[in-house]
Order: C-alpha cells, then sequence, then structure tokens
C-alpha cells in the first residue's frame, strides 16, 4: 500500500483493526458520494473510478452551463442573496457557543479560530463567490495546507480544489461472523484520488484502475450539498431539479422563433395559366414568371440601405402554381401569415415550472411586480417555503466552517477528538439576516402572544398559574424563565428602568442636620 500524501490526525479513539468489535454487514451511510470498494483479496485494491468520477464530472459541467442561463442565473442570485447578506457593520457569518459547557477563555480561542479560517477563506469579501460556487457544483474541496515540520502551527492556507478532479474512495474490507456466516463489511480506510487531468480521459493503470495522487482523508476538507441520486453513488446539485424543465423551456422557445420566423411572412400564390404548352415549355414560362417578378429593391437592416440583392428575397416565400387550358385563368391570391404568434402562455407555463424547480417564488421573478412591506398575514405560503429553504441550505453550507475549524484545533493541540465530538453538535453559525418576511412572521406571532396574554390577565392566578402562561401562551422554556426572572430582578435596582428608585433615594435623604433648639427658638 503505497503512502498517502498529506497529514492524518491521530484521534484517541482510533484501535487496530483486529481490536474493534463493531460487526455490520453494510457500510456506513454516508452522504459525502464516495466510492466503495472491496479491499484485500488475491488481486488486492482496484479502484474503478472510470466510470462514477467521469459522470460525476459531467454533471458539474452540465451544471455550471445551466447556470449560465439568464433565468437560472436570476433564480441563484435570488437565492444567494436571501443566504449571504453583506452588511458593513455586521459579519457575513458568526460562530455561537453558548450552549458550549467550556470555559470562557476555550471560547475565546475558538472565537479567534474561526476568525483564522474565514480569513484563509477569505469569506469576508468572497462570500458570495464561495456560496455560488458550492450551491451550482453541490461540493466543495479545499485542501489543507499545513507546515509538515510544525503542524502545531495549524492550517496555513486552504487552496480550492477543482470537484471534477478528486474523488472520495471509501476501501471495504469484508470478512464471514463464524456463527451466522453473514458477510460483514467494515471500512478499512478512505482517502481522495486527485487527478490533474480530471477523470474523463481513458489512461488506467493496474493497480488503481486510474492514475492520481492519493491523498489522506484530514487534507481535504469536503462539504457537499447532501442531496444523493437514486442509488446513493453521486452527490447531486439542487440544480439537479432543474434540468428538465431549462430542456422544456429552450426547446419550447427556440421552436416559438422557428414559428414566428416561418410564418410572419405573407406568401403570395401564384396561379399562372400555360394553356396547351408543352411540359418542357410550360416549365421555362413558369420560371421565366418567377423572375421577372422577385422583389429586386431589397432593406438592409445590418447598415440601413436599400440595396438590389435577389438572394435576400427568395421566391421559396411564394407558391407558383401552373394551370391548364380549360381553368380559370392567370390569378394571384394571398396565403396569410400565423395567427398565433403572438402566443407565449405555454413558454410562460414552462418558465414558471422552472422557477418552482428551484425553490423559488414565482412573484420574486415577476419584473413588473413591487416590492411591498406588508403585514405577515399577506406573505404567501410560497415565501414562507423559501426562507425555510434559505435555511436549510444555511445550515448544510456550514459543514464547511466546521470541518475546517475541527481541523484547525486538533492540530494546534487546543481539543482533542473526544472533545470536538461533545461540542460539534452544540456549535453554531449565526448568518446575516436580510429576510423582512421572516421578520414580519415573528412580530406577528408575538403580537398574537401578546395579545392573548391581555385577554388573559384576569384570568391569571385564579383558573390558570402564571407559569403555565409563561410556558404555553408565551412558549418560554425554564431556562429562559429563570434568565428572564434574573434580569428583572437586575432591573428592579436599576434607577435606568425604575425610576421609584430615584423618589426613594430623594424622600429618605436629609437636607441637613436637624436644627437645634436655639435656632427652633429664632
Amino acid at each position: 500500500m503505497a503512502e498517502l500524501f498529506g497529514f492524518q490526525i491521530r484521534r484517541k479513539s482510533e484501535e487496530p483493526e483486529q481490536t474493534k468489535n463493531e460487526k455490520s454487514f453494510v457500510p456506513p451511510t454516508e452522504d459525502d458520494g464516495a466510492v466503495v470498494v472491496s479491499a484485500g483479496g488475491v488481486y488486492g485494491t482496484y479502484v474503478d473510478l472510470e466510470g462514477s468520477a467521469k459522470t460525476e464530472a459531467e454533471l458539474v459541467a452540465k451544471y455550471r452551463t445551466m447556470a449560465m442561463h439568464p433565468e437560472v442565473d436570476f433564480a441563484i442570485d435570488d437565492i444567494i442573496n436571501e443566504a449571504i447578506v453583506t452588511d458593513v457593520n455586521e459579519d457575513v457569518c458568526s460562530i455561537v457557543l453558548d450552549d458550549i459547557e467550556y470555559s470562557e477563555n476555550i471560547k475565546n480561542i475558538i472565537r479567534e479560530e474561526y476568525d483564522n479560517v474565514l480569513e484563509m477563506l477569505n469569506f469576508k469579501n468572497r462570500a458570495y463567490e464561495i456560496f455560488r460556487q458550492w450551491y451550482v457544483d453541490g461540493r466543495l474541496y479545499y485542501h489543507a495546507v499545513i507546515d509538515t515540520e510544525n503542524p502545531q502551527d495549524g492550517i496555513k492556507e486552504l487552496r480550492f480544489i477543482d470537484p471534477r478532479k478528486i474523488r472520495k474512495v471509501r476501501e471495504v474490507k469484508k470478512s464471514k461472523d463464524p456463527g451466522s456466516q453473514i458477510s460483514l463489511q467494515r471500512v478499512k480506510q478512505e482517502y481522495y484520488l486527485y487527478n490533474e487531468k480530471g477523470f474523463n480521459t481513458n489512461q488506467q493503470s493496474s493497480s488503481t484502475g486510474t492514475q492520481g495522487v492519493r491523498i489522506a482523508k484530514d487534507s481535504i476538507i469536503h462539504c457537499t450539498s447532501g442531496l444523493m441520486d437514486v442509488n446513493s453513488s453521486l452527490v447531486l446539485s439542487y440544480l439537479h431539479k432543474a434540468i428538465k424543465p431549462l430542456n422544456n423551456l429552450r426547446t419550447l422557445e427556440d421552436a416559438t422563433i422557428i414559428y414566428r420566423v416561418s410564418r410572419a411572412p405573407e406568401r403570395r400564390i401564384f396561379y399562372i395559366d400555360v394553356g396547351n404548352l408543352p411540359k418542357m415549355k410550360a416549365e421555362q414560362y413558369l420560371r421565366d414568371m418567377m423572375v421577372k417578378h422577385k422583389n429586386k429593391v431589397v432593406y438592409d437592416a445590418t447598415t440601413g440601405e436599400i440595396r438590389d440583392d435577389r438572394k435576400f428575397m427568395t421566391m421559396l416565400e411564394d407558391y407558383w402554381l401552373p394551370r391548364r387550358e380549360g381553368g380559370r385563368g392567370t390569378e394571384i391570391t394571398t396565403l396569410p401569415g400565423g395567427q398565433l404568434t403572438g402566443e407565449l402562455s405555454d413558454v410562460e407555463y414552462f418558465q414558471k415550472k422552472l422557477y418552482q424547480s428551484l425553490n423559488v417564488p414565482v412573484s420574486r421573478l415577476i419584473q413588473e411586480s413591487t416590492f411591498n412591506l406588508g403585514r405577515s398575514t399577506e406573505i404567501t405560503r410560497d415565501e414562507v417555503k423559501f426562507s425555510k429553504f434559505v435555511d436549510r441550505i444555511r445550515n448544510r453550507f456550514s459543514a464547511l466552517f466546521l470541518k475546517t475549524l475541527e481541523k484547525q484545533l486538533m492540530l494546534k493541540g487546543i481539543i482533542n477528538s473526544e472533545d470536538w465530538e461533545q461540542m460539534q453538535n452544540w456549535i453554531k453559525f449565526d448568518y446575516a439576516r436580510d429576510n423582512f418576511f421572516a421578520e414580519l412572521k415573528d412580530i406577528d406571532i408575538m403580537r398574537e402572544r401578546v395579545q392573548i396574554l391581555r385577554d388573559m390577565e384576569d384570568s391569571a392566578g385564579k383558573y390558570y398559574s402564571h407559569a403555565w402562561i409563561r410556558k404555553n401562551i408565551l412558549q418560554q422554556t425554564d431556562d429562559e424563565i429563570e434568565e428572564i426572572d434574573a434580569e428583572i430582578q437586575e432591573e428592579m435596582q436599576n434607577p435606568q428602568y425604575n425610576p421609584m428608585i430615584d423618589q426613594q433615594n430623594q424622600q429618605g435623604e436629609p437636607n441637613g442636620p436637624p436644627p437645634s433648639d436655639q435656632e427652633e427658638q429664632q
């Protein structure tokens, strides 16, 4: 087995393979799109990436091509503008460590390392581009560059890797359970395979199946969309649902243009009386008439000139039909142009279907509609769904920060793997928000709760306890109740919030020493 390129973080939980007692007949379910291969045996390890990696590279190329279309680009831009809000007075994404039970000193160190991660990503200036790249491709790869002689210094640089040139591989060792004889599978090793030329070539070697560099798992930061195909083998992008609607829209638009161009002009029908002329002479006479009636004066739309160009207006726009003696004489009629050239209902239908496949409210994509800051009761269901969709993709994208922060903290020895397993589920990320509709919804919910609380004022302490009202009407948790009570007690002693304290102080303070008996007599 060749040595892997890059660094590996040794974890205390890692034990020798022969001492592990975990048994399963299926590999662990992952959404990273890794290629699962069987390791060991007579022929050794054979990683056939040609099929799956080539398909994945083709998908990424298709997604990027789709993003170039105006309708798709408009929808992507609207999604990313909601997910990534850049404000000079507010961070794009800040880390929240309130739920972590560690000292404030450790929390400050974690915040400082998180700021270093954002600085290496240049996230403050490139947040839009990074998020868009992840959203379109459905995956992000970064190489964590460290100083091999001083790994405790942490990550020095994060270099972007084209997803068409790298693929994750998971080697699985199969064995049989002695008792039940069931075939068991255990993950033996995970690594990444990088090919500078991509996986579209047919270059193969007998040892790896595809030429490339094997890179250690810890050296790569991998973040995916979480969407998988039906076989759970390929990672999909959020644009995958829009492939068919986009193709339908493009086909219908092309067909509409072709129909309009071909059916726009009115065509003339010339019925030429050829009498009893023989066939050859009748055809020659018909050709002479066609040349005679050709349009000779042509307007050139590119230069604005009127010129004589017989090739511009061909006689395919007119129909010439001979008539024999005994029928009607020479006649010229007009064939009208297409009557449905202004019909766009079909195009608009597929356009709306494309927007729906991208989870963007159709009302946002209507150019004539204006932005209305109304009540939340006027917000459509699509806007609420869109707000939840943005929150989901934000949460998924946050894995990029988590994985980078994990490697940074463990390389510097700030925490170990056991500490990270405990804290990673409690780390939260707060994105700057610009969704006015979500804010209106929260305000209306609070207004309704306060209204109910006002209506139950006479029943408090009589039919309902104050604790029940706070938990069920105001939806306050036990921690929030304890925190709010402490704040109320603190504010009761603060003259800024309780003006009665100033009055009591003024009434209780003496104006001077009490007067003596002589002063009273005087």
